[in-house]
């Protein structure tokens, strides 16, 4: 059977440079970071060389970088010291967020009576600037603006320049969960002034389990894990050397290659959107998907006519896995957050998948998932 993997908006493979720079640190390279001696030192150096490394590529100092276990790790570390820490008393998001920040909010909400407001959406996906800056004008707390640069689900672009303008004009801090773009876009912190924003290595063929945080300097951090004084005293917890290590190789590799990779993986996307036209004119794209512009390159989000039921299951019994966004393909009886924000009732009960590319994805694979397409429905 076919194996063909169209699922690298969940995680994506380790390419092989990767695997053997973290086979090589975890052989030779054992020590513990926090001891003196010298196999302590030398794992230390790796951190910290890796430190450097990472806040290079996106023009900002190596203490700016806290090390996490991954992207919802470190968006709680950020939304909890914004609150906990920091005094914001009001935060403003959207109702197509990654759940690990609704869900972090959520929390904050009940546990210190903050205020929470949704910024509109429209039926595509894409945030009502005009509204935000509506709510950032009214509001008279200490306010966090929190907005994902790329959806998870329907790769709608936010403005990020645009947000850190209104952010700026009225004095409130901005987070973004960037873990969509880190690898597959480049980002100068000097030139788009985030205040915090998180990556994942696994979403750029690194290691699962080791992320960061970019916290700009200036401000404060108290650990949400305690019981040692790792990252200065930011989060508790002996270093994963070894991703860490295997992290900096893989966006080292990935923003080398960012241009030649966008260029054919777009190519990909926009073959894809056009036989799956020929297959039925019917065919729909949730959010800005079926652009590659306004739109993560790698994320295409499929609706088709009507509900057909356990097309997933069938996809995958054909080798070919994917992700589910209706509720009947989601495994879930509320389905996707995001489709159901943004679809109408009867929309949101036809069956959506999401396709995701990279660069590993071959034209052969396309065919081949076309043609399955076209048999199953």
């Amino acid at each position: 059977m076919k194996k063909i993997y169209l699922d690298n908006a969940a995680t994506t493979p380790i390419i092989s440079q990767v695997i053997q720079t973290i086979t090589e640190v975890m052989t030779e390279t054992f020590g513990n970071p926090s001891s003196t001696h010298q196999f302590g030192r030398k794992a230390r150096t790796i951190v910290e060389e890796a430190r450097k490394g990472i806040a290079k590529h996106f023009n900002i100092t190596a203490s700016e970088i806290v090390f996490t276990a991954g992207g919802s790790e470190a968006d709680n570390l950020i939304l909890r010291n914004a609150v906990e820490n920091l005094g914001v008393q009001h935060i403003i998001t959207s109702k197509i967020e990654h759940h690990a920040v609704l869900h972090t909010v959520e929390a904050l909400e009940k546990e210190h009576s903050i205020k929470v407001s949704f910024v509109n959406i429209n039926e595509k996906g894409e945030i009502d600037y005009g509204h935000l800056e509506k709510l950032l004008a009214e509001s008279k707390q200490k306010t966090l603006v929190s907005l994902m640069y790329i959806n998870n689900e329907i790769g709608n672009i936010l403005d990020l320049k645009k947000v850190c303008s209104l952010c700026k004009n009225n004095n409130v801090l901005f987070h973004s969960d960037t873990v969509q773009a880190i690898g597959h876009y480049h980002l100068d912190l000097q030139d788009t002034p985030i205040d915090f924003m998180v990556a994942s290595a696994h979403k750029f063929h690194g290691p699962k389990g080791v992320g960061f945080a970019i916290i700009k300097k200036g401000f404060g951090i108290k650990p949400i894990l305690v019981g040692g004084e790792q990252e200065r005293g930011a989060r508790a917890g002996t270093e994963n050397v070894h991703n860490i290590a295997g992290m900096y190789k893989a966006l080292d590799i990935a923003i080398a290659e960012i241009d030649k990779d966008t260029k054919y993986v777009s190519g990909l996307k926009r073959y894809f959107v056009e036989q799956l036209m020929n297959i039925d004119k019917n065919i729909q794209f949730n959010g800005l998907s079926a652009e590659v512009d306004g739109c993560s390159y790698i994320i295409l989000n499929v609706r088709f006519t009507k509900d057909l039921p356990m097309f997933l299951f069938n996809l995958d019994l054909k080798g070919i896995a994917a992700s589910g966004g209706s509720a009947c393909q989601s495994g879930s009886n509320k389905g996707s957050h995001v489709l159901n924000a943004i679809l109408s009732p009867e929309d949101a009960l036809k069956t959506s998948v999401r396709f995701s590319l990279s660069k590993f994805t071959k034209i052969e694979e396309i065919d081949y998932t076309l043609e399955v397409i076209k048999n199953l429905i």
